[in-house]
């Protein structure tokens, strides 16, 4: 008994040697230090860092920094940065660009032009150390990012911005720290200009030639494997890392270009992207954060006036030279104050790459002790100040995106839409659910709804169970991406008026049918006509076919015949696209009249969309030549249609289709008929659908009689 105590308290000596209990005190702390913050509105992430100052070495010496610890915080930083430039959405950094390289000159060229005079005249240090110095005020960490991330403002222009000039200022000073280092090691000659341009370009071409490809085929090869895409996203994030520090920069440099790269195969309403933030925001990301306070010596204050003195001096260039880099931003670009404090809030954080350019000058003797200590304050006191703006503008930010969505006047239709995906048959469900997974509205609360419709026969009962069984995979499919999806089987002799009652009982608002089994476009679908289904299903109704995986395409084609614009459901279909766009990172072009064209351009500012929208004149449309000429197998296709008795139907449009899918059939297509004010039918016409042209007969003549009698009592 003697033993098992001394044994135990063996167990617990400090630091912790343990492995089993280092890790289960680390999930403690990441799981309790932000819920014990937030009653005290304090951001999760200082909760993080304080919990490392407090158990690390220079602390209460709980945990050592040994090597498992720096493991783990270096997958947390690549992670972060990873993310950074998955979540970028690459239509936007395209549109602002400029943008982005201007805020990365700012918040480049202020920090070191304020910091290399204070550096250099005030606190009397030489030229090559008051220059690195200088260099790591220009630098920052997007140790605020998860905050953003959670509160779903990722995708903000100002976010975007500020994460390209991340890079690019990042990027900058660590080759400034590759020039300092050679020239203190006399190496700065041609022969090291030479080798590290050679040397980034061929990383670059790896990254952005090789890489996009080798992901596209393993994605396609194996669609089925989903744990394995998880593991080959990271095995690539880590070897962009290994390769960028081959090329004579930073690991971070080659996370974010991993993300960069992958960001066009990895949907951002995917599983997979689901997966790859659950696990980083969950564990990786708080290791490192925990690291971060693992580095700061609160007795580096207390050794005296001169550490007192340089981290004070270090904290407040650093935070002002990055408020001044806002500032100029804001006024350039007249961004608004809460925008300036958000890329204020996520510029001012200094971490991993200041510590890389301090350790590698204090290691080389540049630095002094001085510098060292007051970089690790410095490092606390950014953080902090990081935290607290950019969580409280990314709420302001958040808050005022859903006002501007209440004063949508589609608001009530998004907030509360429900999808439904009527099935043929459960093979071709997968790519119907994931293209409902990337349309749907992230704030609606209703489910995607899965329907069949089983004949009213013997088999009825066995069919539905059969039914049941074979959906379960894809109620797990829809639980990753953390979406809800409900499963309805309903018994009637007539499929089309099935899918027509649940779509009106379950109030859907969008209904996705899989294209008609048969060869031609009026055949047969479900076992009776699509056209019962277009003229009935009064809600917007989406009948794709898809040939192949998204991850193939390079453009959205939307063809919009005349007046399609004037539709009741064009505004809700323009947002879809929208999203599909964005999802995709593909441009969209638009094949229309300039007149319809226009009239989109202004629906898409009213919207606030963020979709870059390109346009191809079309004057004659029934000559089919002029738009098959110019699309690509690689173009997704979009066919905005009109139900017989819109404003914008014409018959010419009716055989389209069908030259679509022959002449087309290689690409993913998809015919799109908007809810219509005009095609409201009443539940009375769905006990009329029926496949016999004998009953259709009958149906015509009923309701012409029905007219007259109407026509009759008018007069």
């Amino acid at each position: 008994m003697i033993e098992f105590f001394r044994h135990f308290i063996n167990e617990f000596e400090l630091p912790l040697n343990n492995p089993v209990l280092i890790f289960s005190l680390i999930l403690f702390i990441i799981l309790l230090s932000p819920i014990l913050l937030k009653k005290i509105n304090i951001p999760g992430i200082i909760g993080l860092i304080i919990s490392g100052v407090i158990i690390g070495p220079h602390g209460l010496n709980i945990l050592a920094k040994n090597s498992a610890v720096d493991l783990f915080s270096t997958i947390g930083l690549l992670y972060i940065m990873f993310i950074a430039g998955l979540e970028l959405d690459m239509n936007e950094f395209k549109a602002n660009r400029n943008k982005s390289l201007l805020f990365g000159f700012f918040t480049f060229i202020f920090p070191l032009t304020i910091g290399f005079p204070v550096c250099f005249y005030l606190l009397k240090y030489d030229f090559n150390a008051s220059f690195l110095t200088a260099s790591m005020f220009a630098t920052h960490t997007l140790v605020a990012y998860p905050i953003v991330s959670k509160l779903g403002i990722a995708k903000n222009q100002a976010v975007a911005i500020t994460v390209g000039g991340t890079i690019l200022t990042d990027t900058a000073v660590l080759i400034i720290l590759a020039v300092i280092m050679g020239s203190s090691q006399g190496n700065l000659n041609q022969a090291f200009w030479i080798k590290l341009g050679v040397s980034l370009a061929i990383f670059s071409a790896i990254m952005f030639l090789l890489i996009p490809r080798i992901a596209k085929w393993f994605f396609k090869k194996l669609e089925s494997e989903k744990h394995a895409h998880y593991i080959f996203v990271l095995s690539v994030v880590f070897f962009a890392a290994f390769l960028a520090e081959v090329a004579g920069v930073e690991p971070i440099i080659g996370a974010f270009v991993a993300g960069l790269a992958l960001n066009p195969l990895i949907p951002h309403s995917s599983a997979l992207m689901n997966r790859i933030e659950f696990i980083g925001n969950s564990l990786f990301i708080p290791f490192f954060l925990i690291s971060v306070g693992m580095l700061v010596d609160i007795s580096v204050i207390l050794s005296g006036p001169t550490a007192l003195i340089v981290a004070g001096t270090l904290s407040v260039v650093a935070i002002f030279g990055k408020w001044i880099a806002a500032f100029f931003t804001q006024i350039v670009f007249k961004y608004t104050k809460t925008e300036r404090q958000l890329i204020f809030g996520l510029s001012s954080a200094h971490a991993a790459a200041t510590l890389a350019v301090i350790l590698v000058g204090f290691k080389a003797k540049i630095l002094d002790e001085n510098i060292l200590n007051g970089t690790i304050i410095l490092i606390l006191v950014t953080c902090i100040v990081a935290s607290f703006a950019t969580e409280k503008a990314a709420k302001k930010i958040a808050i005022c995106e859903e006002e501007v969505s209440h004063e949508d006047a589609n608001k009530d239709q998004i907030l509360d839409e429900h999808i439904l995906i009527p099935l043929a048959k459960t093979s071709a469900t997968e790519p119907l659910l994931d293209f409902a997974l990337l349309i749907k509205d992230k704030k609606s609360a209703n489910p995607v709804t899965l329907l069949t419709i089983v004949p009213n026969n013997d088999q009825a009962e066995i069919n539905i169970l059969k039914y049941k069984k074979a959906v379960d995979k894809f109620v797990i499919q829809g639980s990753a991406s953390e979406i809800k999806i409900n499963t309805i089987a309903r018994i009637d002799h007539n499929p089309a008026s099935g899918i027509a009652r649940t779509s009106k009982e379950i109030m859907s608002d969008i209904v996705i049918i899989g294209w008609p089994r048969k060869t031609g476009f009026l055949d047969k679908i479900f076992g009776e006509n699509v056209d019962s289904i277009i003229n009935n299903v009064d809600k917007t109704l989406f009948i794709c076919r898809f040939q192949k995986t998204f991850i193939e395409e390079k453009r959205l084609v939307f063809i919009c015949p005349p007046f399609s614009e004037r539709g009741v459901g064009f505004h809700l279909l323009l947002q879809k696209i929208s999203r599909l766009s964005q999802e995709l990172s593909i441009p969209i072009v638009i094949y229309a009249e300039y007149k319809t064209h226009q009239a989109i351009q202004q629906i898409a500012n009213s919207l606030k969309l963020n979709a870059k929208l390109g346009f191809k004149g079309i004057l004659e449309w029934d000559d089919f030549e002029a738009i098959s000429d110019e699309i690509k197998p690689t173009d997704l296709i979009v066919f905005n249609l009109s139900r017989k008795g819109s404003v914008s139907y014409q018959s010419i449009f009716d055989k389209l289709p069908q030259k679509f899918e022959k002449s087309f059939n290689d690409n993913n297509l998809i015919l799109v008929y908007p809810q219509d004010d005009n095609k409201v039918t009443s539940m009375d016409a769905y006990e009329d659908f029926s496949a016999t042209p004998l009953t259709k007969g009958l149906e015509a003549i009923e309701q012409i009689g029905r007219g007259l009698g109407n026509i009759l009592k008018k007069g």
